[in-house]
């Protein structure tokens, strides 16, 4: 049986929750979630490797904090069950389906194999996870194909 969420554990995910809102850490995630939808690993790596670029300040802010966010987890410091609820990391589990598909190329070509490791082993140490992770997979994937498409067109 898992372990039920303590008082403490609903503090740590309102106070993430609290840093999420600060102004430029929500200029980071508007660019990750809205802007930022790399169609290759070379795309990503273009990003990471784009120093002092804002999009690559933002994409180490986003992806360091949500990596941060998962080491709670995996460090036994915040309960998992409580986590992986969608009001909680949703927000994690989209931008992780938005690089997944290249992660592993990505870690290849950096030579970064601990690049959002610890998001993927939240995203992919359950049950409850694996099954969110797939469906946010998929609906990324037909949002970056209506993409492509509009491109295309336009």
């Amino acid at each position: 049986m898992a372990k039920k969420a303590t008082v403490h554990d609903a503090g740590l995910i309102l106070k993430l929750y609290d840093l999420r809102r600060e102004a430029e850490m929500r200029k980071a995630r508007n660019w990750f979630t809205v802007e930022f939808w790399p169609q290759s690993a070379d795309e990503l790596i273009k990003v990471a490797n784009s120093f002092p670029s804002q999009e690559n300040a933002w994409i180490r802010q986003v992806g360091g904090y949500w990596d941060m966010a998962a080491s709670f987890v995996l460090m036994g410091a915040l309960n998992e069950e409580l986590f992986v609820q969608p009001g909680c990391s949703g927000e994690m589990f989209f931008i992780f389906a938005k690089i997944y598909p290249f992660l592993k190329e990505f870690r290849e070509k950096t030579n970064n194999p601990d690049a959002f490791a610890n998001i993927e082993k939240v995203a992919t140490g359950s049950k409850t996870a694996r099954k969110r992770l797939e469906r946010v997979l998929k609906n990324v994937e037909n949002r970056r194909k209506a993409l492509a498409t509009a491109a295309k067109k336009g």
